[in-house]
């Protein structure tokens, strides 16, 4: 098996894309795509400032098969970075082939040689070929932590920031 991973680059935004939409129609939420070539361009790379994620993708031979998209966060407890998987993706025809595995170890070496104290990632509750494939690993599963999320009408109702110590209106 020829497989090769690599970091993206803005030459790839069309198939990050792709690997994007792939992971959505799988996961049952094509409808919330709200990404584009010119979204993704912008802040994965951006021409100024630090991109809001990295992403890495995997090839077997010349195909793309997979892709791993994930952004440093950090742990008060551990007062370390951690590496958060935002999303891994193997194209449904090469599942089973180990692309998904070497992603996800490439990026826990990535991780220790950051110094991360951790890597976390979420997955859904009815996915259990994933959730296998995790635990597999080593990874756990953390029960008792549930996902809060404000998105679109709820954040947007909060308007901007003031600026720490300045007087709110």
């Amino acid at each position: 098996m020829d497989l090769r991973l690599r970091s993206a680059t803005k030459d790839d935004v069309a198939l990050i894309l792709d690997f994007i939409r792939g992971l959505a129609e799988y996961e049952r939420l094509s409808d919330q795509v709200e990404a584009t070539e010119e979204k993704l361009a912008a802040t994965l790379f951006p021409c100024e400032g630090r991109p809001a994620a990295e992403c890495l993708l995997a090839f077997l031979g010349n195909e793309p098969a997979g892709f791993a998209l994930f952004f440093t966060n950090y742990s008060t407890f551990l007062a370390k970075p951690g590496l958060y998987l935002e999303d891994l993706f193997v194209r449904p025809e090469v599942r089973g082939r180990g692309v998904g595995k070497a992603l996800l170890l490439h990026l826990a070496r990535l991780a220790n040689a950051r110094g991360c104290g951790r890597m976390e990632w979420s997955v859904l509750d009815w996915n259990a070929p994933a959730i296998a494939f995790y635990e597999s690993l080593g990874a756990r599963r953390l029960r008792e932590w549930q996902i809060c999320r404000l998105t679109g009408p709820a954040l947007a109702r909060y308007g901007t920031p003031t600026a720490p110590g300045a007087a709110a209106g």
